[in-house]
């Protein structure tokens, strides 16, 4: 504890954002650059190096976060990545793209803002690659085992990387043509540039892991001949199939699921196509769903020139502080946060109707209609209460050229055939079943991340990989010194 009165004597400083008025233009990350050094010393003094650090339980990976908040506040950037890296395989993801539920979690945040981990996690990992301090750690010998991992997100590298450091040769197979799965045609580049993903995929072909895109495994390769070809499988799709809005109209023309708008524009970003074939652009936007996903898509619409864009919430507005009896510290809680895109549709004014920014809150979406040509023109909404019952009286039409629908995922897409040919067992939700060592019902075959637990978090992705490889090492070998943070029926702390 480098400052035993920081958090009384510093203010919660966050990482600033550009105006708002130049990001728009571009799709480059939202944080003014090279803004966070100069401060981040100072927030990391804010740590209390509480004598029980919730943080630690807030967060699945088991962060060590006052033991890198006093180095980097001592400016100790190497021991720091050090103790970063040895829970977390990929920082530079989670202190960009992770909701910091372990802020929710900080001591100081029962009366105070809390410290700014977030931050000073991506201001660790910027500092380890600048100062190459995040090199390639192959393994010191082979164990002549090999694993398949089937999917390129955030579970299936940290499996793959965790495996290879172990000694095991390991093969990632990916169904698009560029490797990262959601985080490379999910999230918008002003969220988290790519080249950040890119140096991490670099530092694993340097360990040893062997990456095979373009091969959807149950299509391109059957399941069960890759079965047949290694000690092991580790299946980490994700939660691909998206849910569903059956509502009249949903069949018109230009109401898109937000997966199918999103990694166009992605590869766009790419430099794949000049411009997306579902561009926003001179479009009144309607996202359906008040999710992270949904805010992904409010960004993107307002970069591409939209004429409007409303976010839908089924959810009331939440309120700017902890609800201490619903959800008291050190739970995360739902309360009013001002996204990077929500400020952006704010101060541009995208949604003049909007309860708040461009969200309207509990909407409920009853019908779409459209022109002569069958393409959606207008969606109709109205109010509901806490049960989702329509409040009399509250109907309203929208004008709608394009429907984003943002609602989430139920499981992983069984379309490719990998669930069908290797005779997985499924959970009713529509996830793979799996026990208590992550193992499915099929000899040798393990499941891990949102194709088992469901749709999650980045940092949930993360333990969840590092956590199998544990599994799948002691499988192999009879043992495991891999560390395992959490288990396959572990989940957030809540009341």
């Amino acid at each position: 504890m480098a400052d035993p009165k920081g958090f009384m004597t510093t203010p919660r400083q966050d990482w600033p954002r550009r105006p708002v008025a130049e990001r728009v233009q571009d799709w480059d990350e939202v944080y003014v650059p090279g803004a966070l050094l100069p401060i981040i010393n100072k927030q990391a003094d804010r740590c209390m190096d509480c004598g029980i650090p919730f943080c630690h339980d807030a967060c699945p990976l088991g962060n060590l976060i006052p033991e890198w908040n006093d180095l980097v506040s001592r400016d100790d950037w190497r021991q720091a990545a050090d103790r970063l890296h040895a829970t977390n395989n990929f920082p530079e993801f989670t202190g960009r793209l992770c909701p910091a539920p372990c802020e929710a979690g900080c001591v100081l945040a029962i009366n105070q803002p809390a410290v700014t981990i977030k931050n000073v996690e991506a201001a660790i990992a910027d500092q380890a690659w600048e100062l190459g301090f995040a090199p390639p750690r192959p393994p010191d010998r082979l164990s002549g085992r090999t694993v398949a991992v089937i999917g390129s997100g955030p579970t299936g590298l940290a499996a793959a990387q965790q495996l290879t450091r172990a000694g095991h040769t390991v093969a990632v197979y990916e169904k698009d043509d560029r490797l990262g799965g959601l985080m490379r045609y999910g999230i918008p580049e002003f969220k988290m540039e790519k080249h950040h993903l890119d140096r991490r995929l670099e530092q694993m072909r340097a360990e040893g892991t062997k990456f095979r895109t373009s091969t959807a495994v149950g299509r391109d390769v059957g399941a069960t001949e890759l079965r047949a070809r290694y000690d092991a499988v580790v299946i980490a799709t994700g939660a691909t199939a998206w849910r569903e809005l059956p509502v009249p109209g949903r069949e018109l023309a230009g109401i898109q699921q937000a997966m199918e708008y999103l990694p166009l524009a992605n590869r766009v970003c790419e430099g794949d196509l000049e411009s997306s074939p579902m561009s926003a652009a001179g479009k009144h936007v309607v996202i359906v769903g008040g999710g992270d996903t949904g805010a992904d898509c409010l960004g993107t619409a307002v970069r591409e020139g939209a004429a409007s864009v409303t976010q839908l919430d089924i959810y009331a507005q939440p309120g700017a502080t902890r609800d201490e009896d619903a959800e008291p510290w050190p739970t995360y809680p739902k309360i009013y946060r001002l996204s990077a895109a929500h400020e952006e549709a704010r101060d541009l004014e995208t949604a003049p109707a909007a309860d708040a920014d461009a969200r309207l809150f509990a909407a409920s979406t009853l019908r779409f209609t459209g022109d002569e040509s069958g393409h959606v023109r207008s969606l109709h909404l109205v109010e509901v209460d806490a049960a989702r019952r329509p409040r009399p009286g509250t109907g309203r039409t929208l004008p709608a050229d394009l429907v984003l629908l943002a609602l989430g995922f139920s499981g992983p897409d069984r379309e490719d055939g990998l669930v069908d040919q290797l005779g997985l067992a499924m959970e009713p939700r529509g996830t793979i079943t799996r026990d208590a060592g992550f193992a499915t019902n099929v000899p040798g075959v393990f499941a891990a991340g949102d194709a088992a637990r469901g749709q999650s978090l980045i940092v949930w992705a993360i333990a969840e990989g590092r956590a199998v490889a544990a599994a799948v090492d002691r499988y192999l070998t009879g043992s495991s010194r891999l560390p395992a943070p959490i288990g396959p029926y572990d989940r957030p702390m809540t009341v």
